[in-house]
């Protein structure tokens, strides 16, 4: 199967949406079910029996603390709703790609790709999926549905923006977090897909977005897209070199060798914050190297989402 002859000559993929069902027919193919599932049915409240109701639901706790009859009602099982949420921002598009393929993706390609990977999975069980966007600005946000011009709809946004040149400017991501937390007023399956770069002094302000992304009972998942080898352990030939910022456009000439250390240190002390507020806040966290096999990463989430939901 020659996947690379799918893509496009810009660095978009000319046919996203063949590429992904073969990539997903894989996952498919191995895992044998799908990982995703409508969210269980769950208990809304007592309301008082009534002769002739069955009895199946009658709360006997609460008889014998009222010694009156109420049945526990519930909310029926409901398809799966799923939003995608997409990082735009120029630290995104880095490493520049002129082309992309399955081995050589950079930060918004895997992101891009991913998505359209779940859109597939979540297709074919009829199930709704969301997009919302977001750089310097909000960029898109399209809301949940299923229908098949939808979906072509949603693939044809994904590959314009692998095709758009990324803005030098920064991004306040923990703005656009919770403007999309304000519209996702049904519970839902989220994705988000970023490298979760922000000042250091508005590291706060991304774990509260973060935190309101649960909101409503939202199943979060948290994909953080990183290129490890520069930008978690700064490996880079120790020669005279300038260094550019590539959301403010700043520059610094130094020799790697002499903050390697401490960059380390400063990005495994973010990292590890990072990971706990996903933990306390219940968000699962995943890892993306850009470097690493992009089926590994994604059969691996897959694998252990249907394993342990």
């Amino acid at each position: 199967m020659n996947i690379e002859k799918e893509l496009h000559e810009t660095g978009g993929f000319l046919h996203l949406d063949l590429l992904a069902k073969q990539v997903v027919e894989g996952y498919i193919s191995g895992i044998h079910k799908s990982p995703f599932h409508g969210f269980s049915a769950e208990f809304a409240e007592h309301k008082i029996y009534n002769n002739g109701e069955s009895t199946r639901h009658i709360d006997w706790k609460l008889f014998a603390k009222t010694d009156k009859l109420y049945t526990r009602r519930y909310e029926e099982e409901t398809n799966l709703r799923c939003h995608l949420i997409l990082d735009n921002s120029a630290s995104m598009h880095y490493p520049v790609l002129k082309n992309q393929d399955l081995s050589t993706l950079n930060k918004i390609g895997f992101s891009v790709l991913a998505s359209a990977c779940l859109m597939e999975i979540l297709k074919r069980q009829r199930d709704a999926v969301g997009v919302s966007i977001y750089s310097d600005e909000f960029e898109f946000y399209a809301p949940e549905k299923s229908s098949e011009r939808h979906n072509h709809m949603l693939l044809n946004k994904l590959n314009e923006i692998l095709q758009t040149s990324a803005k030098k400017k920064s991004t306040d991501t923990y703005t656009y977090l919770h403007q999309i937390a304000e519209k996702l007023k049904r519970r839902s399956l989220i994705f988000l897909f970023t490298d979760m770069f922000q000042a250091d002094a508005e590291e706060d302000k991304l774990f509260e977005a973060l935190r309101h992304l649960k909101y409503n009972r939202h199943e979060v998942i948290l994909f953080h897209v990183i290129d490890e080898k520069r930008e978690l352990d700064f490996s880079f030939e120790n020669i005279p070199r300038r260094f550019t910022d590539v959301e403010t456009g700043a520059e610094v000439d130094l020799y790697s060798d002499n903050i390697r250390e401490n960059y380390r240190k400063a990005v495994k002390n973010y990292l590890s914050d990072l990971k706990m507020q996903c933990a306390k806040y219940r968000i699962k966290y995943v890892e993306a190297d850009i470097n690493k096999n992009f089926d590994n990463i994604m059969t691996a989430y897959l694998l252990e989402k249907q394993k342990f939901g």
